[in-house]
């Protein structure tokens, strides 16, 4: 005796070894014996062979069209047996019983299984629905495998991808992702390279740029239409003009200086900062920004601020206007030491905007003492005394050999463009002026935070370790007991927290920011991932333009020196470089020689092949 059943989803046919009530053993025809339930014997049968029987009853199955037999079935729960009979019209034998039920256990599209081998008909609209989305599918593995196909050959296939998106934030269930992850499973390349062999990557700098766009600006760098802030009235009028110093692309402009001469050789110092708390409310639509943005991007040959232009054109501390500022007075001594220091909130007018570009020239170490005359000599040589006496109180390391470089990229407006790298050289008296009144200012206004039990950000720096927190501490960099970023509320949102809290404490009303708020602590968090992230791109783009610079300038020999095992820095350029072809041992600061080659501007990296020690660094023209 056989049977015909099923087992794990399968229909076996097989030998009856032993029949019992609850269940059989069966011999199947390679020979496996399994015991089988006896509810899923579905038939019984003396001939032919199982192993006959099963190549009859596909060849059945095979015959049997689903569409037919669903037609022929009616719209009512039925039996396959039922069916089978109207089929084949008598009472079938095993084979064709055998044969009908796997047909219609394979169309599930027509026949939804309600138990053991029972059935009953889709509705109408149902498998025409099932049919549909069974053709689009076919439709759709066709039209992967020819994208496939095109992009294994190196063709870009005439497809409507975006081809950043697809690279960096791939929507895996597109037709156009699946073609190029199988493409390049089949050449075992990256989607990037892929997609360059095939001509896609028109433009490197857009490429380099849409990867940062693409995770932290998803839905664009564009703004809602806000209407812009008010600010209370009546503020109280500053005692002195004020001038800034900035580069000349600065819209942002947080902070200026006033200066006022004493009789007895000193000085009262006025430290301005732009004041865009007053009018960008906790929870408002413009705080909601700020916050979900952080900072202002920097990046060579443009920004993306962290304010709508209305907004920043409303509190930038622009020449000729009276601009609301949170201002700190420092009463000054002849011989520099600080007699007194308090901060106001009042309306500044900014008699000028100087620029780093005009000013360079005229306020240098060189000038200083000198009779040539210029804008502001007095009142800048004075500062650049007072400034050098804060840098040596703080204890702070000479900047004056570290180099900053400055990237002016000028476009044709047909995808043309040339880059400029200036250095320039760090603690020049224009950068001491400023960064030491802002110094000053951040750990004058941290102390003043803790000293009234006000909650705030701090920067805190110990064993070379730099890290924001809600409880301040000492910043050993820069020498200082506390420090707390206040002077830049226009371009970092940490400064317009800050701010808040220093306006309540001037204004004498409750801080913004309550004893361990959870809005810090989750400022803090957001603030140091992010702007790590802004940071890291920008010297990823300062990498694309310095590989792009030496290319404009056909640079294959250059010098460097050595930081420590392979890692050298170029001269010349913000660069470092990985060189394996170092000779071990060489001391940090060896100069040495780098033939160039293999520039490439998608990975942003070359091969820079040792070639000697030299005495005086260059970077030479191949």
């Amino acid at each position: 005796m056989f049977v015909f059943y099923e087992e794990d989803g399968q229909f076996k046919a097989g030998r009856v070894m032993a029949d019992n009530d609850a269940s059989l053993q069966v011999e199947a025809a390679t020979g496996k014996r399994s015991k089988i339930k006896s509810d899923r014997v579905f038939l019984r049968f003396a001939a032919p062979e199982p192993a006959a029987f099963m190549e009859a009853a596909h060849q059945m199955r095979d015959e049997a069209d689903a569409d037919f037999l669903w037609e022929a079935a009616g719209t009512e729960e039925f039996d396959y047996l039922q069916l089978a009979t109207e089929y084949f019209g008598h009472a079938p034998q095993p084979v064709e019983a055998a044969g009908i039920l796997m047909r219609l256990h394979e169309a599930p599209m027509h026949f939804y299984k309600k138990g053991r081998g029972r059935y009953k008909p889709a509705p109408a609209e149902n498998l025409a629905a099932a049919k549909a989305s069974v053709e689009r599918k076919a439709r759709e593995a066709a039209q992967i495998e020819a994208w496939k196909n095109s992009l294994v050959d190196g063709a870009l296939p005439a497809w409507e991808a975006d081809i950043h998106r697809l690279l960096f934030k791939p929507d895996k269930n597109a037709l156009a992702w699946k073609a190029l992850d199988a493409a390049c499973a089949q050449t075992g390349e990256s989607a990037l390279q892929l997609l360059n062999r095939c001509g896609g990557i028109h433009d490197i700098e857009a490429l380099h740029k849409a990867q940062f766009l693409l995770e932290y600006f998803p839905k664009g760098t564009g703004y809602p239409d806000i209407a812009e802030p008010f600010d209370p009235p009546g503020l109280p009028e500053a005692e002195a003009d004020a001038f800034s110093i900035d580069d000349a692309a600065t819209t942002e402009i947080d902070d200026a200086i006033s200066l006022q001469f004493s009789p007895d050789g000193g000085a009262r110092v006025g430290i301005h900062i732009a004041c865009p708390a007053l009018g960008i409310a906790p929870g408002s639509q413009l705080d909601d920004i700020a916050r979900a943005r952080l900072s202002t991007v920097y990046f060579p040959g443009d920004k993306i601020t962290m304010l709508p232009d209305a907004v920043i054109g409303h509190y930038t501390l622009i020449q000729g206007q009276h601009c609301p500022a949170l201002s700190m007075y420092v009463d000054v001594a002849a011989d520099f030491s600080i007699r007194n220091i308090e901060s106001r909130l009042e309306a500044v007018r900014i008699a000028d905007n100087l620029r780093h570009e005009d000013l360079d020239a005229q306020f240098n170490e060189d000038s200083i003492g000198r009779a040539a005359d210029y804008p502001y000599k007095r009142e800048l040589e004075w500062l650049w005394g007072f400034t050098s006496t804060l840098e040596a109180a703080r204890g702070a390391a000479n900047q004056s050999n570290r180099q900053d470089y400055s990237f002016s990229i000028a476009r044709d407006g047909q995808g043309n463009s040339r880059v400029d790298i200036v250095p320039r050289k760090r603690g020049s008296p224009i950068d001491k002026v400023v960064a030491e009144l802002m110094i000053l200012a951040n750990s004058r206004w941290g102390t003043w935070l803790k000293e009234k039990g006000v909650p705030g950000i701090f920067r805190n720096q110990s064993m070379g370790k730099t890290r924001m927190a809600t409880q301040p501490g000492l910043h050993q960099g820069l020498g200082v007991e506390n420090y707390a970023w206040s002077s830049s509320p226009l371009r970092r949102y940490v400064d317009l927290v800050n701010q808040r809290q220093l306006l309540s404490l001037v204004q004498d009303t409750s801080p913004t920011y309550g004893p361990r708020s959870d809005y810090l602590f989750a400022a803090v968090r957001d603030f140091e991932l992010t702007y790590d992230g802004y940071a890291d791109f920008q010297r990823r783009l300062e990498r694309y333009w310095c590989l792009r610079w030496l290319l404009q300038e056909n640079i294959t020999a250059v010098t460097a020196n050595v930081i420590r095992d392979d890692l050298a820095r170029l001269n010349g350029l913000p660069m470092v470089v990985k060189a394996p072809s170092l000779p071990p041992g060489l001391a940090p600061d060896t100069v040495v020689r780098f033939k160039l080659s293999n520039i490439d501007l998608l990975g942003l990296d070359l091969h820079a092949e040792y070639a000697g020690t030299v005495e005086a660094a260059s970077v030479e023209s191949g």
